[in-house]
């Protein structure tokens, strides 16, 4: 999946954001932020836990070069695209 992607370019809508691996620990996840111009569809299973964490990993499913960045919404502004 690195192969598409590239490292930002000036500010990044994530800079300065940490992520916990969640579910009881207190490790933090390491970052590597990347220029947000790659269209990805991936696999999810929505259950959540107590917090409303995902439960489970997201899995790639594939690179979609067919739809610019800008034809999707942001997350919880849009529909669910086919």
């Amino acid at each position: 999946m690195a192969g598409p992607l590239a490292p930002p370019r000036g500010a990044h809508p994530w800079r300065g954001w940490t992520f916990s691996a969640g579910w009881g620990t207190q490790r933090t996840l390491e970052a590597v932020l990347v220029r947000p111009d790659v269209v990805m569809e991936i696999d999810v299973d929505v259950a959540r836990d107590n917090a409303g964490r995902w439960r489970h990993p997201a899995r790639l499913h594939r690179i979609r070069a067919d739809i610019d960045v800008q034809e999707v919404p942001l997350f919880g502004e849009g529909g669910a695209r086919s």
